[in-house]
């Protein structure tokens, strides 16, 4: 029997007067989920994504939803001047980067000996490096005002084997602990950087590229609530970590998950 959905959260203004972006949130999975909290808590936000369509279409959604304006730039993360280029556009549009949700990623399940060169190179371009070249860019902006706040997308699997992920897994890892190293380099700066790890969020996309018969699976053997998180409850997480209730964090890695040991 899975324990029933929690109430969706009133905002609580935990973000007000911050600017926030949000890469690869075009979509209905924890990037949009991300935004449309981060507006809910007082948050001028920005949406980026690599699909320009798709962007445009919940950028003007979440613009009808709160009221607001929502800015927008599509960007691929696997590319240095893109993302150069989405900073500058976010400093321009919103006047300063309070908060950077790294969230551009790639999966995929392939067992090693069936893993390509190219296979293994786009998911670790796509998940650590452009989360590096994000914080590259990102860092001096960040440094010149003050402070600010950083949040990874991590995930379970960097720390649980899970066969067929070995690719994405190793991306993951990389990302808590490039996490861990650029925190102790930005926090004389005052600014804060840290990795939220989901076990399993639900959306349309992961349902479209995993079976139903493996996400059952993995939700009846792993997920001691009996079901997969909504991807507004690890959005809150990376509310919690932007926000000032999380001040003395950084170089952590939050774990959002019941997941059995």
């Amino acid at each position: 029997m899975s324990a029933a959905v929690p109430p969706y959260p009133r905002g609580r203004e935990l973000l007000a007067g911050r600017t926030v972006l949000v890469t690869a949130s075009a979509g209905s999975g924890i990037g949009f989920a991300t935004a449309k909290r981060c507006a809910e808590e007082g948050a001028v936000v920005m949406l980026s994504d690599i699909h320009t369509r798709r962007l445009a279409e919940h950028a003007d959604a979440l613009e009808r939803e709160i009221g607001r304006r929502v800015h927008r730039m599509a960007c691929d993360v696997r590319d240095a001047g893109q993302v150069a280029a989405l900073i500058a556009a976010a400093l321009e549009a919103m006047g300063r980067l309070d908060v950077l949700l790294n969230n551009a990623g790639l999966g995929g399940t392939h067992a090693v000996t069936e893993t390509s060169d190219a296979q293994w190179e786009a998911i670790l371009d796509t998940n650590l490096g452009g989360t590096f070249r994000c914080m590259r860019a990102a860092l001096p902006a960040m440094i010149a005002q003050g402070g600010g706040s950083i949040v990874n997308m991590g995930s379970i699997c960097a720390w649980r084997a899970e066969a067929g992920q070995s690719a994405y897994a190793a991306s993951k890892a990389g990302i808590l602990a490039m996490t861990r190293c650029v925190a102790i380099e930005a926090a004389e700066h005052g600014i804060r950087i840290n990795a939220v790890v989901p076990s399993l969020a639900l959306h349309p996309h992961l349902r479209k590229v995993s079976s139903a018969a493996h996400l059952d699976r993995m939700i009846r053997e792993n997920e001691a609530f009996g079901r997969a998180a909504e991807p507004w409850e690890i959005a809150n997480a990376v509310v919690f970590l932007a926000s000032d209730y999380a001040s003395y964090m950084t170089g952590e890695a939050l774990s959002v998950s019941c997941r059995r040991a």
